[in-house]
């Protein structure tokens, strides 16, 4: 077998990358829009994810953070959220205190407390500053409560969530080499043994 030049080898390898990143982008695209049939979501409600690219790369978190990578995912999922007319939240890493990208229309909407900074990779995390990037108003904010959510290699979205979280899984259990853990809310139930509940909101 002849051995390749090295011209042929960087073809090779930006085909097999491209294939990889292709492949997340369908995995992230897939996992949200399961997650989203099942979440019970409004239009304008807000969608939470954390992804760490490292994990998804296969490394650990906050050791090899890849705009590549995170730009793949994140294009997948914002695909999902247009599709249901959701507002995305990217969850920053613990550098800007979990802080959130999402769009200005949001942080008006839900009257949420703005931040001042600016996501990096190393200082944010790649899937926020894609968002950043991806978004066409994007400002930061300390806070939401979202009513759905995705938390991608173990970034803790759960401060995030409304108070009644339930538990998801999907028939997609990695994005990448990144465990996948997922949630929808619902209202509190209120009353007692007597009390009627609407199955709709369950």
């Amino acid at each position: 077998m002849e051995r390749l030049n090295e011209t042929e080898k960087e073809e090779y390898t930006n085909r097999n990358e491209e294939a990889f990143l292709n492949n997340l982008e369908c995995e992230a695209y897939a996992a949200a829009k399961e997650l989203l049939t099942v979440a019970y979501t409004e239009p304008e409600d807000i969608f939470v994810v954390g992804c760490s690219s490292s994990e998804v790369g296969g490394h650990r978190i906050g050791t090899d953070s890849s705009p590549k990578i995170a730009g793949a995912v994140f294009t997948g999922i914002w695909r999902a959220c247009r599709e249901k007319e959701l507002f995305l939240a990217a969850q920053c890493c613990e550098h800007l205190n979990r802080a959130l990208v999402i769009e200005k229309k949001a942080q008006k909407l839900y009257r949420l407390k703005q931040v001042n900074a600016v996501p990096r990779p190393k200082a944010g995390g790649s899937f926020a500053s894609a968002a950043y990037r991806g978004f066409s108003h994007p400002v930061l904010v300390e806070e939401v409560e979202a009513s759905a959510g995705m938390d991608i290699g173990g970034t803790m979205i759960g401060m995030h969530l409304q108070r009644v979280a339930v538990p998801v899984r999907l028939s997609l259990s990695r994005i990448g080499e990144a465990g996948l853990i997922c949630a929808r809310t619902r209202p509190p139930f209120t009353g007692g043994e007597r009390a009627a509940y609407d199955p709709n909101l369950m």
